[in-house]
């Protein structure tokens, strides 16, 4: 149990008591100010035990506090906020003024905004430089009686008086109700000494609440899940709390006459004070300082406050949130981790060669160590041991005397590690709080839930008329799966008993006994699964590639040659398989994938790379339903593989460009897009609102985009923004489109002998060459000079019975263009008499 720290700090007199008083240090940790009920606000110079500053004169009965490095901001009962000077110590502005009482000021991280609540119905959020510029939170159905900000400074969180707790997103022009969680705080009244006040995390993810239980709840920022609790500390209410600067502890008070330090890591307390009467209290920005303000209207500045057994926790860098389960130790998406290259860490006792006994080493014996060490010491300071290295070697540092390059070059070479791609599994996410998806696609989708001793699965489609929902509990703890409309896939990883293992369920079969497992060999764990309608396919950490056939029988094993793997997708009999390859010029691995045949045991590219621009990951790869592969990156690209069937021929071809989207044009959005699949000519995705990376529950809705190739900047402007300006580049954007789409279809054609896709085929000619003829028409209406691009459209139609040609003629007629008709007429003449088949083929 902690102990009790009996050591007293004097109290100073800072205002009325009876009354609430508050308290904050500036970012930089120099002055600590306080108000009271009282005109006088002071501020206190850290390190110094002289009288403070006294600002006279302000208005009485102050509610709220805030503070950057030159000035602060005060709000008081009559419903001004004021700024102050900390550089004159003068009132400098009036920032706003409310009908109603201020209840709490927040400034964002950077200082700009500052949030203003008070009794009215709405948050104030008011640009600082500018004090006509604001930002209203309008119609909350109770007052706020709390407001802190996101550390990102994109959201803030709002606690009402009736126990219900918004965050808004306030990254645009009109905030955007983010979340909003009923039942996370109690309900308590405005002037309450009691808290329901937010502290965010450092880092972002959760945030943490006093509960009515005198508990300190940590909640997870996207969904609200309860995380870790800091319980059975306090008899009493809490009235404040705050996060240590590197969040490495927990500060609370209550009514229980008791302040309580906590580790965050582990929610242990691990130091009590005993005070009565805290309100506010606050952490120095840098040193080992507390203070905090009580009731009374006293100040306690406590220097040197925690012990030194815990003045190490201090001394920590920012500590991670308390999660249950962290998601950034899942693997989800394609991001890069560091590869352990170059020496490994050696202990003080020097290795020997192993297998050459005889090494110079033994033969001569040791350099240093063992009571040879003591032949010279070092007590004069001089340095004459400085450099013995893990080897127990002198390192030869007298070459660096002469520039001091070849230490700086070989710290270089020790310290530099290549960045590899992580292995992934398309269309999973990583947990946040006890929920978490498997497989996301146009099928369905497969979740699971932590019991704590065991999972529960559950299995949903779309289309409820051909398959049936399931649920199971799994003892196996599942952490992969793969779905299509004929089985569900899953993988386990290794345990202390079992082995890892496959689990395929079919949704139908004529057999009593259709599900089958499998285990892979010990020490085997599995990086990514994939399932079409005639494989199964699992990458390993040993760096296999194993097929299965749909019931369990064995295939193929091979060991993939880009290593370590990253993933797999598979259609029909094609399997993409992706990993890591040669380490580039920025110090990341590119990343290789191959292609290839199960059936006909063919390959179709092999170790070709995955185009990805610097400093760009990849977030998921697909097959569309047309089977050609997809990729969709960071950039929020969507890019297609062409003439992927042809060795050496494939190339990553952009699809959609989702930050060119017109919902996003303008800061009009804030969301970004998570890839589900291509299908009939659409983008399949999930909008992800706010800083979300993830989808998450309740199951969200689908949402499809047309394709847009990025061309020109003016071919991805709307229509209506300026038709007559804009109907060239965008008719050429959709020749491209056409021509990719067109191509696409060519190669499925003649690579499968596909007799219904030949028609196909013939259609998406016709619309090419109907789009070349609008922007034929384009160019004839801009004038003569544009001719000869007018004649180079008309050589690009595919059509072969003139109909075409003979419409490009009179499109020129009509506008006058005769010289540009009779070439039009010279063209048609050739090509129904050969002649540009016969040039193209020289």
């Amino acid at each position: 149990m902690a102990a009790v720290m009996q050591r007293w700090v004097r109290g100073r007199p800072a205002h009325p008591p009876n009354s609430p008083t508050f308290l904050t240090y500036t970012p930089d940790g120099t002055k600590l100010i306080t108000a009271g009920s009282n005109n006088v606000i002071r501020v206190y110079q850290t390190g110094s035990d002289g009288e403070p500053t006294n600002i006279d004169d302000c208005q009485e009965n102050n509610t709220a506090l805030a503070a950057t490095n030159d000035r602060f901001i005060v709000g008081a009962e009559d419903g001004s906020v004021c700024v102050y000077s900390l550089k004159t110590y003068l009132y400098d502005s009036l920032l706003t003024r409310c009908t109603l009482p201020i209840r709490d000021i927040a400034l964002s991280p950077d200082g700009i905004w500052a949030a203003v609540a008070s009794d009215e119905l709405d948050v104030k959020i008011i640009d600082t430089r500018d004090m006509t510029n604001v930002l209203y939170i309008r119609d909350l159905p109770k007052p706020p009686k709390h407001i802190s900000f996101h550390p990102s400074g994109s959201y803030l969180a709002i606690s009402c008086t009736d126990g219900i707790l918004y965050v808004y997103s306030i990254s645009t022009e009109t905030p955007v109700l983010s979340n909003k969680f009923d039942g996370l705080i109690r309900r308590l009244e405005a002037d309450d000494e009691k808290s329901s006040r937010v502290i965010w995390h450092p880092d972002g993810r959760v945030f943490a609440v006093p509960t009515a239980t005198r508990d300190v709840q940590v909640y997870s920022q996207g969904d609200g899940q309860k995380q870790r609790t800091f319980s059975g500390g306090h008899m009493g209410d809490i009235t404040a709390l705050a996060w240590s600067p590197n969040a490495a502890l927990l500060a609370t008070a209550a009514s229980d006459r008791k302040i309580l330090i906590w580790e965050t890591k582990s929610q242990k307390i691990i130091t009590r004070y005993d005070y009565s009467g805290v309100v506010n209290l606050a952490w120095h920005p840098q040193e080992n300082i507390f203070s905090f303000v009580t009731s009374e209207g006293e100040l306690f500045i406590y220097p040197d406050f925690l012990p030194a057994e815990h003045l190490p926790l201090l001394k920590q860098p920012q500590q991670p949130a308390p999660l249950i389960r962290d998601p950034l130790s899942e693997t989800s998406g394609n991001a890069r981790e560091t590869l352990t290259n170059g020496s490994k860490h050696v202990s003080g006792v020097r290795a020997r060669g192993r297998g050459t006994p005889d090494t110079l080493d033994d033969i001569l014996g040791p350099e240093s160590g063992g009571e040879e060490d003591d032949f010279v010491e070092d007590d004069d300071g001089a340095g004459y041991l400085d450099g013995i290295n893990g080897y127990g070697k002198r390192s030869f540092d007298l070459v660096d005397g002469f520039d001091g390059r070849d230490a700086k070059r070989r710290a270089t070479y020790q310290s530099w590690q290549p960045e590899i791609h992580r292995p992934f599994q398309p269309g999973s996410t990583p947990w946040r709080g006890n929920r978490r998806y498997l497989c996301l696609n146009l099928t369905g989708f497969v979740w699971t839930v932590d019991q704590d001793s065991h999972h529960t699965i559950t299995v949903e489609f779309y289309d409820r008329e051909f398959h049936r929902d399931f649920h199971f509990t799994d003892p196996y703890l599942y952490d992969k799966a793969c779905l299509n409309e004929h089985g569900t896939l899953f993988s386990c990883p290794p345990s202390d008993s079992n082995p890892a293992m496959i689990f395929y369920r079919p949704h139908e079969t004529w057999t009593s006994r259709a599900d089958w497992r499998t285990h892979l060999p010990a020490g085997e764990d599995v990086t990514s699964i994939s399932l079409s309608d005639s494989y199964i396919t699992v990458t390993t950490s040993t760096n296999y590639i194993r097929i299965f056939t749909l019931f369990g029988l064995p295939l193929k094993v091979y060991r993939q040659k880009s290593s370590p793997t990253v993933t797999c997708v598979s259609w029909r009999d094609y399997i993409l398989t992706m990993g890591n390859g040669p380490v580039g010029a920025a110090g990341c691995t590119s990343l290789l994938y191959t292609i290839e045949n199960l059936k006909r045991d063919e390959v179709c590219q092999s170790e070709d790379i995955v185009a990805l621009p610097p400093s760009t990951t990849l977030k998921s790869v697909f097959w569309s339903d047309d089977g050609d592969p997809c990729i969709y990156d960071s950039s929020g690209v969507l890019l297609v593989l062409l003439h992927w069937r042809s060795p050496g021929q494939a190339r990553w071809v952009p699809l959609l460009d989702t930050k060119t989207l017109e919902r996003l044009r303008g800061g009009k959005r804030e969301e970004s897009y998570w890839p589900v699949a291509v299908a009939q000519g659409k983008f399949h995705c999930i909008i992800l609102k706010g800083g979300d990376q993830y989808p998450y529950f309740p199951k969200p809705l689908l949402s499809e985009f047309e394709f847009k190739i990025p061309c020109t900047a003016a071919a991805l402007q709307e229509a209506d923004e300026n038709s007559t300006a804009t109907e060239g580049p965008r008719l050429e954007e959709s020749f491209i489109r056409s021509s990719l789409m067109l191509s696409l279809m060519e190669d499925l054609v003649h690579a499968t002998n596909a007799s219904h896709a030949r028609a196909e085929i013939g259609r998406r000619e016709i619309e090419g060459d109907k789009l070349l003829l609008q922007l034929l028409n384009v160019e004839c209406r801009e004038g003569e000079e544009r001719g000869m691009k007018a004649l180079e459209i008309v050589g690009l139609m595919r059509d072969r019975s003139g109909k075409m040609l003979e419409a490009a003629g009179k499109v020129a007629g009509r506008y006058g263009r005769g010289l540009l008709q009779e070439k039009i007429g010279e063209v048609a003449e050739r090509r129904l008499m050969g002649l540009d088949e016969e040039e193209d083929v020289g």
